[in-house]
């Protein structure tokens, strides 16, 4: 009963922005493209799109794929976006279908496997790498853990430990643009970093 569908899914426009190219060259003096992967969809030149989590609107003036001009781009390539406006992004920023919007907030809940000797308290300071955007977070509260063989919930007593899953509320200093994990797995997954050790 397992869904064996092809796991790339082409439906949700996801960009999220590696790395702003502005070569300021005689040639390309104003050249300012996007760079990243393709997380999920499709993006056709010409698309609306809106700049998550400003929210400011665009369209997209130009694709390239390995140097070259296309009409659209898909997952999971990495591309380069040019858009039709002079926008303020930079890493870790998403651009997305302006008709279909992924969830943006500064607290999420998760589901969490701790996979550090150090157990994992209530109220301590974490980076969240989300992709390639990287923002401070603060675990608010651990609701129970779970037992993985009979998924029943259990109170938490200490800190979590190695290996333990959990659901928590995790706040993040600044919005986090995401999706379901069910829906699109790479937008709705993030590691937790330790601010001290990393």
């Amino acid at each position: 009963e397992v869904q064996t569908d092809d796991d790339i899914n082409l439906t949700d426009a996801r960009f999220q922005v590696q790395l702003v190219i502005r070569p300021q060259t005689e040639e390309l003096h104003d050249y300012r493209g996007y760079a990243g992967k393709i997380i999920s969809g499709v993006y056709k030149k010409g698309d609306k799109v809106k700049v998550l989590p400003a929210g400011i609107e665009a369209t997209i003036a130009k694709l390239e794929v390995s140097g070259k001009e296309v009409d659209e781009v898909f997952a999971p390539q990495a591309a380069v976006i040019q858009l039709s406006d002079d926008i303020d992004i930079s890493r870790g920023d998403s651009i997305v279908k302006a008709d279909n919007l992924p969830q943006i907030s500064n607290e999420l809940e998760v589901l969490l496997c701790w996979l550090d000797e150090k157990p994992l308290q209530p109220g301590n300071k974490y980076f969240l790498q989300h992709n390639s955007r990287l923002v401070k977070a603060v675990v608010r509260t651990i609701e129970y853990k779970l037992d993985v063989n009979s998924l029943q919930q259990h109170p938490v007593e200490g800190g979590v430990k190695l290996n333990e899953v959990v659901k928590a509320i995790i706040k993040t200093a600044s919005p986090l643009v995401y999706d379901a994990y069910d829906k699109i797995g790479a937008s709705g997954s993030a590691i937790l970093i330790d601010e001290t050790s990393n």
